[in-house]
């Protein structure tokens, strides 16, 4: 298993200052996040240049945001902009994906589309784009959403056939978990009690594995990736993660989201990894 860190709070400067010591306390990913305005969070920076930041200040960890919506973002530019990041970070860039959080004003306050089929339509034809734009080659696009002439995007991403992509799924619905499957992870949401998102358990993290398996028999690696919360003391941080990790969980990613503080969040950099 791996373990990433996603950096919730703080200033532009402070968080450049906290990726580089992630990498340096054994944290092998810094992620960010993808929004625009969402009341009550802390400031929010453009993803693509807090990651270009992040890039120039490390040397070894994955770099992502968790999670981009393409739904709102023109999947071209998302080519180019991820493409240029791939190239400035020596290939350590991941895309995770999902339909993105609504509580973002930057969806239907804007006017950009809020039906969830529509998202997942436009997320399927944004993933397409992407992986042939990523590639070098002309390729054009002519689907229900998104149009292009033929075009060819130089330089192909640092990574190829493509960046790895992580895709949001809801587990056990087969149609958002086929989606994942077609790519390079998975990062599962479940219910929980009320209706609210759970947590996922080792028990359902077996079950993906196993159809990871079944479906994928060439022995690709595919990722399965845990967004959650665990203890600063390595012990107890252990009894937490160690289950996900034997049932194959293969990236566990440290997720402050709630009453997190630059200071909280330096003292849990420093504590490292839940090995």
């Amino acid at each position: 298993m791996r373990y990433g860190i996603i950096l919730t709070t703080g200033d532009i400067h402070e968080m450049v200052e906290m990726a580089a010591e992630a990498e340096a306390a054994g944290w092998d990913g810094v992620f960010y996040w993808d929004a625009i305005a969402i009341p009550g969070m802390a400031p929010i920076y453009d993803p693509w240049v807090t990651l270009a930041a992040f890039a120039m200040r490390t040397e070894r960890v994955i770099l992502g945001n968790i999670i981009t919506p393409p739904s709102r973002r023109r999947p071209w530019k998302l080519a180019r902009e991820t493409a240029t990041l791939d190239h400035l970070s020596g290939g350590r860039l991941v895309l995770p994906v999902g339909l993105g959080a609504l509580d973002d004003v930057g969806f239907g306050g804007v006017g950009e589309a809020t039906e969830a089929r529509v998202r997942a339509e436009m997320l399927d034809e944004s993933l397409e784009i992407l992986t042939r734009a990523w590639s070098g080659e002309p390729f054009r696009h002519e689907g229900k959403h998104y149009r292009t002439a033929e075009m060819t995007m130089r330089p192909p991403s640092r990574q190829l056939p493509r960046i790895p992509i992580w895709v949001v799924a809801v587990w056990p619905r087969p149609k958002s978990v086929d989606r994942a499957l077609r790519y390079d992870g998975i990062i599962p949401q479940v219910a929980g009690e009320g209706g609210g998102p759970g947590r996922v358990t080792p028990g359902q993290v077996r079950a993906i594995a196993e159809l990871a398996r079944a479906r994928r028999p060439d022995g690709e690696p595919f990722e399965i990736v845990i967004g959650d919360v665990s203890p600063a003391d390595a012990a107890a941080a252990r009894v937490v993660v160690q289950p996900l990790a034997d049932a194959g969980a293969t990236w566990w990613i440290e997720s402050p989201w709630m009453d997190a503080t630059v200071g909280s969040l330096r003292e849990r950099i420093g504590a490292g990894p839940p090995r």
